[in-house]
């Protein structure tokens, strides 16, 4: 096993390293090849380990690498450490990660910069599976940084767009601020525990429950502390509410780095970091509260911006920013077995989703706008099957006691935990105020998912207005790199918008991108079936968990047996929200208009995301870059340079233009400075003897 956890783990390292270096000796295709094989590789590797884990057959392992630190009293050993919960993640993010890099091969195929493209990708996963594996908060860190950088890389991938360069740009900053409430947490942990190891914390965290310690010249309850920096940082990489900005224009890069980052992997870190410190959250309870409150908001934030999105894979990014804040209150109630049941679900259908955008997005010559879709279903039925299928996950579609999608068993866990902790704490104000979200929310999200299916598969062909497609009628050629994602728009369907096709025949994606989509859709049907009561049953969970995350058995048991019409609530409202879609995008398909036309605050307040981003640039950006004008104009230039560089130069300068008058070439001239330098020497010296 320490052999299989090694090569999982470096593989893609080592492939990235060979096809990023190596890129243009050995061409496109064996950069692809060796970066694909490594990833597949590491997938085949990672799944007889959590089936081990699964079955009981497997026991926590501990791979250790090399010494790494050694400064004073910290000590910090570079080790892989593999239990249930890594298990789960090792499989979620190879699985993922070997599918989009398949997927790539086509989605791909034209780009010139193909190897890098894929050492790009590699890197990503390798810094992933450094940050599940971690032994330590600072290795974690290291993975937690390796991510970042990664995304920065992939989202400004295209980085002759000015619109990528700002998304990557925007994705580093904000991260940054997450990642100084993380790094803060790491010392203050160090501080209060005299270690990082994460066992070491785990193991020593019920002796801090009720002290105190200073920060900021007040005295808190340590845990609370420490629980609400780190959790900062899981705020920054998982895009909830206040930290989110980055998350819908990290869109600009390329599709399948939106699967792989923005919906699977690098976005459920922080839900992992929660579960991973789950004893140290557990043991702060005002910390858990604030967990509560976040995801919950975050969760309905994200679901009434995704209604009016226009752009395909905006629609699906603000999709995954609410699917977040579900599994982040299910933490927060202390159900963290439902919030990494509802990560590892989601990875599969919300990546099956971005991929079959993905496959969309490519029929329709790289349009991203669902204004200009329509009746597609026909034109690409390998695709529009996968979409349903997604859709079915992620609306929560099944039918008690019988059979269900993935979402209809994480998803429905994740609000009847909520349910029960509300009735268990006797009135949990925070868990009651979670259940109550979440229902809205899965309403809203049924309704844009559905929105999304009949605009883009269903009604007429209004593929006629659109520019991508006129383009490609008459032999322009684009890739996604020369399309900005950009269709906000204050009405649903502008007069713009012509029915007809334009003489245009969307195609179907190659093999490439439909087996990723096949496999991806087995996971969308299954996952929740299959692992249900693994990962959320009463004694299977505690036998499956084995103490690598909290698993309350008591909350878990009251989430069984909650009230009827507990477990039909996420039904019926995602009939509802099926029943608003099909009513004003089927039947009577002008209704959106008369809805703008009657609700147009709302509508602009929703389009411009909350007005987050006018707010913080606002109090913020314009600020900042006030102050580092006044720095650059005023302090750099007209100071700094002024009297510094700029000033010697312009002495020099005057000095050598009084010198030049001297070398006149006369000899009585000469012979007028060496007298005057006599005087002064001479003078000198008097003034000196006396």
């Amino acid at each position: 096993m320490q052999t299989s956890i090694i090569l999982i783990v470096f593989l893609p390292l080592l492939a990235a390293i060979v096809a990023g270096l190596g890129g243009r000796i050995i061409g496109k295709f064996a950069s692809k090849l060796v970066t694909t094989g490594a990833l597949f590789l590491s997938c085949i590797l990672s799944w007889p380990i959590f089936i081990g884990f699964l079955t009981g057959a497997e026991t926590e392992t501990v791979v250790p690498v090399l010494d790494w630190i050694r400064s004073g009293d910290m000590v910090v050993d570079w080790a892989l450490r593999v239990d249930t919960l890594t298990a789960v993640m090792l499989v979620v993010v190879t699985t993922v990660s070997s599918l989009v890099h398949l997927y790539s091969w086509g989605y791909m195929e034209e780009d010139p910069s193909q190897p890098r493209f894929f050492s790009y990708l590699s890197l990503f996963t390798f810094a992933m599976l450094m940050l599940v594996t971690a032994d330590s908060l600072v290795q974690m860190f290291f993975g937690w940084e390796g991510v970042g950088l990664a995304s920065y890389l992939l989202i400004g991938f295209w980085y002759h767009k000015p619109s990528a360069n700002a998304a990557a740009m925007k994705a580093f900053v904000v991260n940054r601020v997450g990642d100084f409430g993380f790094s803060l947490g790491i010392f203050g942990v160090f501080l209060v525990f005299g270690t990082v190891s994460i066992p070491a914390i785990l193991e020593a965290a019920p002796g801090a429950v009720g002290t105190e310690i200073g920060f900021a010249g007040m005295r808190v309850d340590t845990l609370t502390l420490l629980c609400l920096l780190l959790f900062v940082g899981a705020m920054g990489k998982s895009a909830q509410l206040g930290l989110h900005t980055w998350l819908p224009d990290a869109m600009e890069g390329p599709t399948p780095v939106s699967a792989l980052i923005h919906a699977a992997t690098m976005v459920t870190a922080g839900v992992f970091m929660v579960c991973r410190l789950s004893p140290l959250f557990d043991a702060a309870p005002g910390a858990l509260e604030v967990v509560t409150y976040v995801g919950a908001a975050t969760a309905l934030f994200a679901a009434t911006v995704g209604t009016v999105q226009n752009d395909i894979k905006r629609v699906i990014a603000y999709s995954t920013c609410s699917q977040l804040g579900y599994m982040f209150f299910a933490a927060g109630v202390g159900a963290y077995g439902a919030a990494m049941f509802h990560l590892f679900t989601h990875a599969f259908f919300k990546a099956l989703l971005f991929l079959g955008a993905g496959s969309v997005i490519h029929a329709m010559h790289h349009e991203q706008d669902m204004r200009y879709y329509g009746a597609l279903r026909k034109e690409i039925p390998l695709t529009f099957w996968a979409m349903i299928f997604g859709t079915l996950a992620i609306t929560g579609v099944g039918i008690i006691g019988i059979f269900g999608f993935a979402g209809f068993y994480s998803k429905d866990a994740i609000i009847e935990s909520a349910y029960a902790a509300a009735v268990m704490g006797g009135g949990n104000v925070s868990a009651g105020f979670a259940f109550a979200i979440a229902l809205i929310a899965a309403l809203l999200t049924s309704f844009y998912s559905w929105r999304l299916i009949f605009l883009t598969f269903y009604g007429k062909a209004r593929w006629a207005s659109s520019e991508h497609v006129q383009h490609a009628l008459h032999g322009h050629h684009e890739d996604e790199s020369e399309v900005v994602a950009d269709h906000d728009s204050a009405d649903d369907h502008p007069v713009a918008v012509r029915e007809g096709t334009g003489g245009y025949h969307p195609h179907e994606s190659p093999w490439s991108m439909l087996v990723p989509l096949g496999a991806l859709t087995i996971g969308a049907i299954f996952a929740g079936y299959a692992f249900y009561y693994p990962f959320f049953g009463t004694e299977e969970g505690a036998a499956f968990w084995a103490g690598s995350l909290v698993h309350n058995a008591e909350l878990v048991e009251a989430a069984h047996h909650v009230p009827l019409w507990v477990k039909l609530s996420p039904a019926l409202v995602m009939l509802i929200g099926l029943g608003i879609a099909y009513n004003n995008y089927i039947r009577k398909p002008k209704n959106p208009a008369k809805f703008v036309a009657m609700f147009g605050g709302l509508h602009t307040f929703l389009m411009h995301k909350w007005y987050f981003d006018e707010l913080y640039n606002l109090i913020f950006v314009k600020p900042a870059m006030w102050i580092g004008r006044i720095f650059w104009k005023r302090g750099d230039e007209q100071t700094i340079d002024r009297f510094g560089p700029h000033g010697a130069a312009t002495a020099v300068g005057w000095g050598n233009r009084l010198t030049a008058r001297l070398q006149s070439g006369y000899l009585y001239s000469y012979a007028l400075v060496m007298l005057l330098g006599l005087i002064a020497a001479a003078s000198w010296a008097y003034w000196w003897a006396r």
